[in-house]
């Protein structure tokens, strides 16, 4: 069947399509963004304001009838941190299903650590061992480690990229000061959960996914996007190390013209390195490999599950 999968996220509106059915592989067929930065129309009281709702709503719209055009059977709906975290979800979802006909399921940070891991373990498959995964979003970072399809342990913190942008970084470049400052928040924040995990062993295969991570890694040397996603992509800790301090020295506009790195996330991209380089420096991990399956692909997967056989 034709699957649709509606991710209401914290930078974009993203609907993937796919074709799928259980035991098979989900084949890509179209993907349809639309840039919405969720995240930072909050107000000062963490309210999703009516002029955010309806670019919620429009963008919606749009999804559904690209979903339409492209044949759609089902779709499947979630929003993650942004919607999560703002005081009026409840009326922003009501608004949305009332005038879209869409329900969103708003998903835990718990379930989006849950989910992904799914999509890396598919990816990855049972020679891969105990996996450790982590992903940076736009509102939260994700990280979670297991030898099963389900994590053993999983957690979910708001240090998303976006989100500590808005809140640490106002200038551009950023003042070195508030990197100073974000680091130390980054670092205590990652290092609380450290123990729950360390107490299960170390992994046998570190994996990332999000756009932070594969723009981080395209930037210190990874194969471009258009090699297709079977070919192996890595971040070297030393390497992100270098370019730490280096990104946060430049304009949104410099770190636009580096290599991989889109206009619409270069803003971000400080805030998403320093969340990098902690949790790579903080468990001990020396490399990592960046994972193309990430959140939509878990959901999708869990779907097909549930689908039984064919």
């Amino acid at each position: 069947m034709r699957l649709g999968v509606l991710d209401v996220g914290s930078n974009t509106v993203h609907l993937l399509v796919v074709d799928a059915h259980p035991g098979a592989c989900p084949l890509p067929a179209h993907s349809h963004k639309a840039e919405l930065r969720l995240a930072e129309l909050l107000d000062a009281d963490g309210a999703i304001g009516p002029g955010g709702t309806d670019q919620v709503i429009q963008v919606v719209h749009g999804a559904l009838r690209a979903a339409e055009d492209k044949g759609v059977e089902e779709l499947l709906p979630f929003a993650t941190s942004a919607v999560r975290d703002a005081r009026n979800a409840g009326e922003v979802l009501d608004r949305v299903r009332a005038e879209t006909g869409v329900e969103l399921q708003v998903l835990t940070g718990a379930e989006e650590a849950r989910l992904t891991f799914l999509a890396a373990r598919r990816w990855f498959g049972w020679s891969a061992g105990k996996l450790l995964v982590i992903d940076i979003g736009g509102g939260s970072l994700e990280i979670a480690f297991g030898i099963d399809e389900e994590p053993d342990a999983a957690v979910s913190l708001p240090l998303g990229a976006g989100r500590l942008t808005g809140t640490w970084l106002p200038g551009d470049p950023p003042a070195p000061d508030d990197v100073r400052a974000l680091r130390r928040h980054v670092r205590a924040e990652i290092g609380r959960t450290v123990g729950e995990f360390s107490r299960l062993g170390p992994p046998d295969h570190v994996v990332a996914t999000s756009k932070t991570f594969k723009q981080l890694a395209r930037i210190a040397g990874a194969a471009r996007s258009t090699e297709g996603p079977y070919v192996p992509r890595e971040l070297k800790g030393q390497s992100l190390e270098g370019w730490v301090s280096r990104l946060s020295g430049m304009t949104t506009t410099e770190r636009a013209a580096l290599p991989g790195v889109s206009e619409s996330r270069a803003g971000q991209l400080v805030a998403g390195a320093l969340v990098a380089e902690a949790a790579m420096d903080l468990f001990g991990v020396e490399s990592l490999e960046i994972c193309p399956w990430a959140l939509r692909e878990g959901v999708i997967l869990r779907r097909l599950d549930h689908m039984g056989p064919a």
